[in-house]
């Protein structure tokens, strides 16, 4: 690879981490467009770029998700008991996402992506958040809630964060206790979403070298090796700053970056 090629990944990388530590969001819903638009510059097919760029933005969490976790676990946030009742859920959507990612032509895996970005974009912009009305569900009510978390996750190469927080604010669980146990959540979620990509891409023709099913190894090395470095820097920084007017700047990126992949959609149609 050519060492701009490799720069950009490790640029990627640390902006993701640091972002993703500093407003608390997933790094996929950033990775995923840009990853898109480096594919698109290195020339790969244009048919796979977008699934590659899912998937290695999902393989990815697996490196960053270990050390959120590790911290969230230490300040005694994360609720394990709702971990294990959901994670069963999340691995069976996950896989099944993946499948239905890889059989998905990229006009609408794009449109997919673009609609679930927008909408998070539109909760960041607002500051929205849900009104605790509920309880947490019980046995089938949190398998099928882990699928849905799982499944929609795996569509779009994001931790879950951006469904699994508001569901359980929505269920009466305090926000810092959501957030960290969302961060667990990421870990089955990329675990069974990257064996799904790299199971939907097995075969694929045309794929370039250094791919394993969908996921492209020399970008996910680069990528979580500085993600990991700058995720806890922006989880520094953020205690020290209101994150408010960032996240509304943020929110603006993203419905440009939705955007992109809209159009990228659009020109696969």
């Amino acid at each position: 690879m050519e060492p701009v090629f490799i720069l950009a990944l490790l640029l990627l990388g640390s902006f993701t981490g640091f972002a993703a530590g500093l407003l608390g969001i997933g790094g996929g819903m950033l990775m995923v467009p840009f990853l898109t638009l480096l594919f698109t510059w290195r020339g790969y097919p244009l048919e796979h770029i977008v699934h590659m760029a899912i998937a290695t933005s999902l393989a990815t969490i697996l490196f960053t998700s270990l050390s959120s976790v590790r911290a969230h676990h230490q300040r005694g946030a994360v609720i394990w008991p709702v971990v294990w009742l959901l994670a069963p859920g999340i691995l069976v959507g996950s896989l099944i996402g993946a499948q239905i990612a890889g059989r998905l032509p990229t006009f609408w895996l794009s449109v997919v992506f673009a609609t679930f970005v927008g909408f998070s974009a539109v909760q960041m912009l607002f500051d929205r958040k849900p009104r605790p009305t509920r309880q947490l569900p019980k046995g089938a009510g949190m398998f099928g809630a882990g699928g849905a978390i799982g499944l929609i996750s795996s569509l779009v190469g994001a931790g879950g964060g951006f469904i699994s927080v508001p569901f359980m604010v929505w269920s009466n669980v305090k926000i810092h206790n959501a957030v960290a146990t969302s961060a667990a959540l990421g870990f089955p979620i990329a675990a069974a979403g990257t064996i799904g990509y790299i199971l939907a891409g097995r075969g694929v023709p045309a794929l370039p070298e250094g791919t394993v099913g969908f996921v492209y190894l020399p970008a996910l090395l680069a990528i979580a090796a500085a993600s990991v470095l700058t995720a806890p820097l922006g989880a520094r920084v953020a205690h020290s700053l209101n994150t408010r007017p960032l996240k509304r700047i943020f929110a603006i990126l993203l419905f440009l970056l939705a955007g992109y992949m809209a159009y990228k959609g659009y020109k696969a149609y």
